[in-house]
């Protein structure tokens, strides 16, 4: 129950309707609560910190300014949304965000109308608030308002230029916010940042737009032609002052800023003022990730998604094991790409914005001049990568399984077709947990698959991870892909002699009776513990890890289905088109009888929620495993014991 007598504004304010009853001398106010209030969350609940403390002004501001949600706010990637959900209905069950059935940790249609596009992927912004902007257009709705808000590092993709490319020749009512702070999650790089650098430092050019703007604004109002002449004094002006033409005007954008992206009451001012001017806009906001708790703001990498963290001492906390742990996965691909790039000179690392994601930043520091980090780019990163390939060095492309569906055609027409060594990485594979299905690494096996010239394998540990990386840049490889998972392995003694795999080559796990288990990557692991369980129980399957999806190891699947009549297939990833599916072929290719049993991502997507948590959902843990067995096995008395 809010007080009402309690001095706070925020605890009064759900819906955008209820900001707009406070004046403009109350918004830094606001923006204090509203920052702190996140704060108070994210600490004690975990998610995505710096980004939506970047942008509380901006947020207040345009929800100020603009009559959401009749006016479509689309955020890109979502990163930023925290304070855009507690102002539109959601502070309530905001401390659900990112959980197993609360709240998504991405803007989301299904969850709210304030939300007018899924997003959780960058630079989809500018291209959906277009189609939004032509659509309203062609339906007669001109005073309604269309805003992409996208972050500098977003900027970078292919598909944000494609966006502006386009609605430059649109006569359309949009306005996209540039975010800029600099960063995505880690720090930007490329010839863009240094353009928007140039633009925010040029003294010169700020000094003298603050005295002109006012002057162009009111000559805009004398009419068409008035208008068209101060789109040229705006041009001349800005590619004098800066040297070298605007980008953005360039591409028809009228450009406005750089502006103080933490001034909310210039910012709802100069939103309110571009409402009133035609045709695509782009207003410049310079910000600061982390804006408001020091830390965050000193170490932005660091403070993008900290985890639980003490929000007095800011010290995050993190379990303290008796034991020593596994490592990260990411972590072992790391250092092994070190290790096999030191043995061999022909070897790079190659990742679109995520080196701290995917620890290619272990090479950049050991190696700066053989890691790339092309920007978020993944299409670029594909046909950079089979660019290297051609001139004989062998690219390890380090991308998120679930970001690696936007460079689909490079593999296949840039990679596969040309039969280039590049090995591809797939970090995030399978359920990837709080980020939900956005991020899930769901198909990547079904999709790798059936490409020609591809090899498709997965380990079930960090050893095995090792091995088919050493494997993978061996001579006539071609391309190859390596996926696993989020989160740690099962190995304390990880770092073991590399040795090569043979391709296409599983392995027994553990003899058996009646029932074959068969599995692929992380979650043979989860097999090997029911193994345990069945066996205390008197039931002994086998198991096999079939280490490759793509080639299969045949000799193996004869003795499987030779030997069984039952089998249980185990994946993280889609049953369809699957390792699954690819037994399911194998079968019915040569002719055998069995009673085949698959587990995995069932054909819809899955929501947010810790790994263990989807893992069960989804009846592919170690319990749906013990429970599909028992329906197959036969209890004994011997004391067979699963190795």
């Amino acid at each position: 129950m809010e007080d009402i007598n309690s001095p706070l504004l925020l605890p009064h304010i759900n819906y955008p309707a209820d900001l707009k009853q406070y004046k403009e001398q109350d918004l830094e106010q606001i923006c204090k609560e509203l920052r702190q209030f996140i704060i108070d969350v994210v600490s004690v609940n975990g998610g995505h910190f710096g980004a939506s403390l970047g942008v509380v002004e901006l947020t207040v501001a345009l929800h100020y300014a603009l009559n959401t949600p009749y006016d479509k706010l689309v955020w890109d990637v979502g990163h930023q949304a925290y304070g855009h959900k507690i102002l539109t209905g959601r502070k309530s069950v905001f401390h659900t965000n990112r959980i197993l059935n609360g709240i998504s940790g991405f803007p989301k249609i299904s969850e709210s109308e304030y939300d007018t596009f899924g997003v959780g992927h960058s630079s989809t912004s500018i291209s959906a608030a277009l189609g939004m902007a032509v659509a309203s257009h062609y339906k007669g709705e001109t005073g309604r308002q269309h805003v992409a808000v996208i972050g500098d590092g977003a900027m970078t993709a292919g598909l944000a230029f494609e966006g502006l490319n386009h609605a430059g020749i649109e006569n359309s009512n949009l306005l996209v916010v540039l975010n800029d702070n600099c960063m995505s999650i880690d720090p930007n790089v490329g010839a863009l940042k240094e353009y928007l650098t140039n633009i925010t430092t040029s003294k010169s050019y700020n000094r003298f737009r603050d005295d002109i703007s006012n002057v162009l604004i009111k000559l805009s109002e004398l009419g068409p032609n008035a208008h068209k002449f101060v789109k040229k004094i705006e041009k001349s002006i800005k590619g004098t002052l800066l040297k070298q033409s605007n980008l953005f005007e360039a591409l028809n954008f009228r450009y406005f800023g750089p502006v103080d992206g933490h001034d909310v009451v210039r910012l709802a001012q100069v939103i309110k003022d571009l409402k009133d001017i035609p045709g695509p806009k782009l207003l410049h906001c310079v910000t600061v990730k982390g804006k408001g708790f020091a830390l965050a703001e000193k170490d932005q990498t660091k403070w993008h998604a900290p985890g639980l963290f003490d929000k007095i001492t800011g010290e995050i906390k993190k379990s303290t094991a008796v034991k020593p742990q596994p490592p990260k996965y990411q972590d072992v691909f790391g250092h092994t790409l070190v290790e096999l790039a030191e043995a061999n000179q022909k070897i790079v690392g190659v990742t679109p914005a995520m080196p701290s994601g995917s620890s290619m930043n272990i090479m950049m520091k050991a190696m700066p001049n053989r890691a790339f980090d092309v920007g978020i780019a993944e299409q670029h990163a594909v046909t950079f990568s089979a660019g290297l390939a051609t001139q004989g060095l062998i690219p390890f492309c380090n991308i998120y399984s679930s970001f690696m569906q936007r460079a689909y055609d490079q593999v296949i027409h840039d990679v596969a077709i040309q039969n280039l060594n590049v090995v591809f990485c797939l970090d995030r594979a399978g359920l990837a947990g709080a980020d939900g299905a956005t991020h899930h690494g769901a198909y990547d096996l079904a999709y790798m698959r059936c490409i020609p010239n591809m090899t498709v394998a997965a380990p079930m540990n960090e050893e095995e991870l090792r091995n088919m990386m050493y494997t993978a840049q061996q001579e006539n490889m071609g391309p190859f892909s390596i996926r696993y998972p989020r989160g740690n392995g099962v190995l304390v003694d990880w770092k073991r002699p590399l040795k090569t795999i043979e391709k296409g080559k599983g392995r027994k796990i553990c003899d058996g009776e009646d029932v074959a288990i068969l599995t692929i990557g992380h979650v043979g692991n989860f097999a090997v513990e029911a193994c345990h369980e069945l066996n205390s129980q008197g039931m002994h399957p086998a198991h096999y890890d079939m280490r490759f999806a793509k080639p299969l190891d045949e000799a193996m699947l004869h003795e499987v289905f030779t030997r069984y009549k039952h089998v249980v297939t185990v994946e993280d990833g889609c049953l369809q088109g699957g390792i699954g599916s690819a037994i399911l072929e194998f079968m019915a290719d040569n002719q055998y009888h069995a009673q085949v049993k698959r587990l995995g991502i069932p054909d819809e997507f899955i929501e947010h929620g810790e790994q263990a948590e989807l893992w069960a959902l989804c009846n592919y843990d170690t319990n749906a495993i013990i429970n599909v067995v028992k329906k197959f096995a036969v209890s004994r008395t011997t004391k067979t014991i699963a190795s």
